[in-house]
């Protein structure tokens, strides 16, 4: 392993995530790998330069020195920004990159001509394991941030999520049963919510009724969603495409119809969202109001949370970046088919679909 891995500090808002924690970094250290750090990279996790300077990493003093250094990049969140400047033709990039909403950064590392690969696209077994844990936390904060949109203060309705007794139990809609999804419908059920999960796929809805007594779990149909939105106090979208933009399965005119002070949370905002009041929002201003309803689709969620989510998604990424730093990455077909541009073009279907 001849190679620089080079781990830049991430730039957007209140993004404090880092892809690679001293512990992993060690793990990579040992097995011959060249890694280097931006200075400060990990400071907002709560890794100080000196902890991986401890394990063996090479610290580097800005972002210029980094990207000129590294041959594969690793990061959290999309390149934006002076970042996109720095990239060259000769360097992999690997990191979350949610291309299908976004053709301009598309059009943009296919003029770089580099090799982009997203974590969301590596896939094994019908798994997406560098997606999950981001999912499971972003479905946690999805409740834990509706809650508390659902009180005065913020704007909501006045509502207890969970009810005490004699009291009527919150209403928590949830689109999609796969990890963000479920972790959401089940947190929501643990607080004493009535939660409902829809989805089209019959083990997940297996999974989710079993899950707990108050969660009921139906097929997906336009009818069925409409008529639970009526009564929903926090509407969590959930919906997932692999690589593709989201779908609409909630539309304006059905979001109108909630209750005023009631809350929407796209976690799907990343991929396009799958509400069609939902909107792109970052940590510097969350929450906006559309139809008389709260929204939070802030496209970095986890970033909330950055000790628990670098810990997780470092740990994920260290099975792949042991292979991606062999000269035969490429021999690793969850690797090979998560590439979203190479050589100047796209090449992951799912983008190619919707192009």
């Amino acid at each position: 392993m001849t190679r620089c891995l080079g781990v830049p500090r991430e730039i957007k808002p209140l993004e404090g995530r880092v892809a690679l924690t001293p512990a992993v970094a060690a793990e990579l250290v040992r097995a011959g790998a060249r890694v280097c750090l931006e200075t400060r990279a990990g400071l907002a996790s709560g890794f100080d330069d000196e902890s991986y300077l401890a394990v063996g990493v090479e610290i580097l003093p800005d972002a210029d020195s980094l990207f000129a250094e590294a041959d594969l990049l690793l990061k959290v969140k999309e390149p934006i920004g002076p970042e996109l400047d720095r990239l060259r033709s000769d360097q992999v990039l690997f990191s979350y990159l949610h291309l299908a909403p976004n053709p301009e950064l598309t059009t943009r590392l296919c003029d770089i001509g580099l090799t982009a690969i997203a974590f969301e696209t590596v896939a094994e077994e019908g798994n997406l394991p560098l997606l999950q844990p981001m999912s499971e936390i972003a479905g946690r904060i999805a409740i834990q941030v509706g809650t508390h949109l659902l009180h005065t203060p913020t704007g909501g309705k006045g509502l207890l999520l969970g009810g005490v007794p004699g009291v009527e139990r919150g209403q928590v809609l949830v689109l999609g049963a796969g990890h963000a999804g479920g972790s959401a419908a089940r947190l929501a059920a643990a607080m004493g919510a009535q939660v409902t999960v829809f989805d089209r796929n019959p083990a997940r809805l297996a999974e989710m009724d079993a899950a707990a007594a108050n969660i009921q779990a139906l097929y997906a149909n336009n009818h069925a969603i409409g008529e639970a939105l009526e009564v929903t106090d926090l509407l969590v979208g959930a919906v997932l495409l692999p690589g593709a933009r989201a779908p609409h399965l909630v539309s304006r005119a059905q979001v109108a119809r909630m209750q005023s002070g009631s809350v929407v949370v796209d976690i799907a905002i990343d991929q396009g969202g799958c509400i069609e009041t939902a909107r792109a929002s970052t940590y510097d201003d969350p929450f906006y109001v559309e139809e008389g309803v709260q929204h939070f689709c802030v496209t970095n969620m986890p970033g909330a949370v950055p000790r628990s989510a670098s810990q997780a998604l470092s740990g994920a990424l260290l099975p792949y970046l042991k292979k991606l730093l062999r000269d035969d990455w490429r021999s690793y077909p969850a690797l090979a088919d998560g590439i979203n541009v190479e050589g100047g073009r796209v090449v992951l279907p799912a983008l190619l679909e919707k192009s």
